[in-house]
């Protein structure tokens, strides 16, 4: 019998991660896919206008993060990405369908391996994230009542502790 969640993860291993320099219209509008699938997925404490008001500003923050890797599927079509600055990871999203599967554990240390990936901030409100970073050895260090836009959104810092 075949075991799915292993092939699952062998098929991950063998995934290409790609940091894009140019980052096309074409590209930016795929990845919005992957951020609003992610998003309506993960963050629950969320409206769907609030998710519409945020959407606006995600093309601009995907044009300007110094750092964007990517993972495409077989069909050559985004399924995850990840925006980094410096040594801090301002972004991971994974399409809906893709998750638990091994590609954000793989994104991660791709990140921490090639770019020094140490340091994030999640909402608290979100503890699938807030529990998948503390797997990976994060710990949080510092709480906002309010995100980076002044909205009531908790967030969490956290640094990789070594």
């Amino acid at each position: 019998m075949i075991d799915l969640k292993k092939l699952q993860k062998e098929i991950y291993q063998n995934k290409e991660f790609e940091e894009v320099k140019e980052r096309t219209d074409n590209l930016i509008n795929q990845l919005l896919v992957v951020w609003e699938d992610s998003v309506k997925a993960t963050h629950i404490f969320l409206s769907d206008e609030e998710i519409e008001k945020i959407k606006i500003y995600v093309p601009r923050a995907l044009k300007g993060i110094e750092h964007l890797i990517i993972v495409k599927n077989e069909n050559q079509q985004p399924i995850a990405f990840m925006g980094i600055e410096k040594s801090k990871l301002e972004m991971l999203f994974i399409k809906n369908s893709e998750r638990r599967k091994g590609v954000g554990k793989q994104l991660l240390n791709y990140g921490i391996e090639n770019y020094g990936v140490n340091e994030l901030a999640v909402n608290e409100q979100n503890p699938q994230a807030k529990g998948f970073y503390e797997h990976m050895g994060f710990k949080a260090y510092q709480r906002n009542e309010l995100d980076d836009q002044g909205n009531p959104y908790p967030v969490l810092y956290m640094r990789l502790e070594k």
